[in-house]
């Protein structure tokens, strides 16, 4: 995310921090402050306020006061003072007046800050400091295998080194009080350093940590959210939300914060509902509420043994309400309220292919096996066909001779049809090939797989030992003989 107001240059690079877009100046962080003074020029005689705010790991945010007047800008790194000897490092969050409103804030008075920077964070700072954020994920680990050890009925969910690698500070979350000092002990042994134990809640450890939310956005106490305010069961019943603890509960095991964001909303509806009306005694029946939209200032009753509610406003459930105080009973609840439904939303779509039917797979499969089936059926017959010749029909030829059904029977010199052939084992007669109309296309026969014999004056083959080739066709229908691939109606001899 870009700096677009960082006082440093703006842009996803920012000229001082050098972080590329992290510098905590605006929106980079979570709970960052802009500084809506950083480009207004300040009167002559202006003095700097001297005091910093500096932010550390987490949420953590101090005051340090800017003794040596070092010109300092928002998201560069300084070293600054402890409480326990040696330094800390961590960013510049805000500077100039705007300190001044976040100490009255946060109630701090500026005496009280006594604080000081040493220095802005030199590569050597820079790089101990780097080195000891890198042993924060290791150390955790370490001291949990320990806590575990120990049978401590505790769980260490975050370290936090100092910027000078001499001491480190343990959060952690307890039911009670747990008595560590075997544990401190330990720790101090393993990672030679000082140790600090620091005791958080359950919302507190969610804020550090962070993560998802329900809604689908990161969690509120780790982005924005600064104060934790109680939650109460009461705020989700003033809602209409069900009660059920793990719809409710948030990453931390506690109500979530957001039931108290439209509360005082709902409380302010509830003024107009009125109160103690479970039931209306009427003589149809007593009607019993369902449900109450408090902003729409609806109520739904229903009658014993039916399913249908009837929708009432409120004015009119406070008139049977009284009606039933001073003893008098209505025949009915009175007039329905109607309740404007929308109309159905209807899509600019045809469905053009027919893919919205969800049967379209099945019909599809269904035609397949049909044609598989007539293909299954026609085999048989196409074989007998050309095993067994009747007499008065043409023999079918085989193979690339074959007589396909476009195109047009050769016919005789005459023009006139020639009629079917009797072939009943003997040889055919000799017929004259057909006479070539130059006006008229004629039908180019294929050209056989054997040689052309020298004596023939059209070039054509007469037929060799067709009978053998007749008795291969019946026993074996399945291969084709490419003696029988010329067609019989050009036979040698015959001049055009």
């Amino acid at each position: 995310m870009g700096c677009g107001s960082c006082s440093t240059g703006g842009g996803c690079s920012p000229a001082g921090c050098k972080s590329n877009g992290s510098c905590l100046t605006n929106g980079c962080s979570k709970l960052d402050v802009y500084d809506w003074l950083s480009h207004m020029d300040m009167p002559a005689n202006y003095k700097p306020f001297s005091v910093v705010e500096v932010k550390f790991k987490g949420s953590r945010k101090e005051f340090y006061q800017n003794v040596d007047n070092i010109y300092l800008e928002a998201g560069e790194l300084v070293a600054v003072e402890t409480t326990t000897g040696g330094f800390d490092t961590g960013h510049v969050s805000l500077t100039g007046e705007l300190v001044r409103m976040q100490m009255v804030k946060r109630h701090v008075k500026e005496a009280d800050v006594v604080k000081k920077i040493y220095r802005r964070a030199t590569p050597t700072d820079v790089d101990k400091w780097k080195a000891a954020k890198d042993l924060e994920w290791e150390t955790m680990h370490k001291s949990r295998k320990l806590a575990l050890d120990l049978n401590l009925s505790m769980k260490i969910s975050d370290v936090d080194y100092q910027g000078d690698k001499t001491k480190a500070t343990f959060y952690y979350t307890a039911e009670g009080r747990v008595d560590f000092r075997e544990l401190i002990k330990k720790m101090a042994e393993s990672f030679r350093i000082r140790i600090e134990m620091r005791q958080i809640g359950m919302r507190q450890e969610a804020s550090r940590l962070g993560g998802i939310g329900s809604c689908g956005r990161e969690l509120c106490c780790s982005t924005w959210l600064t104060d934790f305010k109680t939650v109460s069961t009461s705020a989700a019943r003033y809602q209409n939300l069900s009660l059920n603890t793990l719809k409710l509960a948030g990453q931390c095991g506690k109500l979530k914060c957001c039931l108290n964001y439209e509360l005082d909303t709902y409380m302010d509806a509830l003024k107009y509902i009125p109160d103690n009306v479970n039931v209306l005694r009427t003589e149809k029946g007593d009607a019993r509420l369902q449900k109450t939209d408090i902003f729409k200032k609806l109520m739904w009753f229903s009658y014993p043994r039916e399913e249908s509610w009837i929708p009432l406003d409120i004015s009119r459930v406070k008139e049977i309400q009284q009606m039933n105080r001073d003893g008098v009973t209505p025949p009915d609840l009175g007039e329905k309220v109607e309740i404007e439904t929308k109309p159905v939303k209807v899509l600019d779509y045809e469905n053009v292919v027919g893919q919205d039917s969800l049967t379209r797979l099945d019909e599809s499969n269904r035609n397949k096996n049909k044609n598989k089936n007539r293909n299954k059926n026609k085999k048989p017959n196409a074989q007998n066909a050309g095993s067994q010749q009747q007499p008065g029909q043409q023999r079918p030829q085989q193979g690339g001779g074959g007589q396909q059904p476009n195109q047009p029977k050769p016919q005789q010199q005459g023009g006139q049809p020639r009629p079917p052939q009797n072939n009943g084992g003997q040889k055919p007669d000799q017929a004259k090939p057909q006479q070539n109309n130059p006006g008229q296309q004629q039908p180019r026969a294929p050209r056989p797989p054997q040689q052309q014999q020298a004596g023939g004056a059209d070039g054509a083959q007469a037929p060799k030992n067709e009978g053998g080739n007749r008795n291969n066709r019946r026993h074996r229908p399945n291969r084709p003989n490419p003696n029988n691939n010329q067609n019989k109606n050009d036979q040698p001899g015959k001049q055009p």
